[in-house]
């Protein structure tokens, strides 16, 4: 229960962010400096009660999705070049347009537009200004490829579709191989959570938490969402063995693939 309070809280605070103050950098001056600041950090690790959920509207912003039509895929090459990639439709079939004579759909990438800042949009982000549609302006999306590096050297490869989830979705796989221990395959498919400021909610995948979890975290001043359903299907690819222990040990495989066993199509291949 404790881990899944500070990861919930986690969330809860990086969407507050990710839903105000982000947007398009051609048009909005995004706070990266303060966001990545380690006293910033440290000023939310304050406002965490480590006895108590927090409540979402408490945290006014400064100033104030995607569905599951997203691929991801990871690659680390010979040389150790890597590559994290996902694209999205966003709805399904995406505008529901094809491009005339070449078989190719048009997303609909147009919804990840704050279409009226504080009003939820579909999958129920509620975002600001800083990502209002405007001409020329690229949407914010909530896509995160990531290479995690350690000595300048990849680590590890991640990824996933999975809409407004995508981020959690990433975080959790990194979490379990970096603090947890989890072996790659185990860290992708372990049950997930999710909050995203916005509704106040803690979504939990099927047999996500134990019920004296379940039960603490409610007790804590949570409302969980327990979910009949899984969601996302995040590839990855650990650098130098199956887990960060084998890793440290040395001796293990180069590169070590996982796909999750999630997804109804997709495989981890070595070449």
């Amino acid at each position: 229960a404790e881990t899944v309070h500070v990861m919930v809280e986690a969330m809860r605070h990086a969407y507050v962010d990710r839903n105000s103050a982000l947007g398009d950098p051609d048009f909005v001056d995004n706070p990266v400096s303060k966001l990545l600041d380690k006293n910033y950090a440290k000023d939310i690790r304050h406002k965490i009660d480590p006895f108590r959920a927090g409540v979402s509207k408490d945290l006014m912003p400064k100033g104030l999705g995607e569905p599951k039509e997203t691929t991801h895929y990871s690659i680390v090459d010979k040389d150790g070049n890597a590559v994290a990639v996902t694209y999205t439709l966003n709805g399904s079939f995406g505008a529901g347009v094809v491009a005339d004579g070449t078989g190719i759909l048009l997303n609909n990438e147009m919804d990840d537009f704050t279409q009226k800042p504080g009003v939820p949009n579909l999958y129920g982000l509620v975002q600001g200004e800083a990502n209002a549609i405007q001409p020329k302006k690229t949407p914010l999306s909530s896509m995160s490829p990531t290479i995690v590096t350690k000595d300048g050297k990849p680590f590890m490869v991640i990824g996933s579709p999975g809409g407004s989830r995508i981020i959690t979705i990433t975080l959790e796989a990194i979490v379990n191989v970096i603090d947890h221990g989890m072996d790659i395959q185990e860290a992708i498919d372990a049950p997930r959570i999710h909050h995203q400021w916005l509704p106040d909610t803690v979504y939990v995948e099927p047999i996500g938490l134990s019920p004296d979890t379940e039960r603490l975290l409610a007790g804590m001043g949570y409302h969980l969402d327990l979910s009949d359903e899984t969601w996302g299907r995040a590839a990855g690819i650990l650098v130098g063995g199956k887990s960060r222990a084998e890793i440290e040990k040395g001796g293990g495989a180069r590169y070590n693939g996982a796909m999750d066993s999630r997804a109804a199509a997709g495989e981890a291949l070595g070449y």
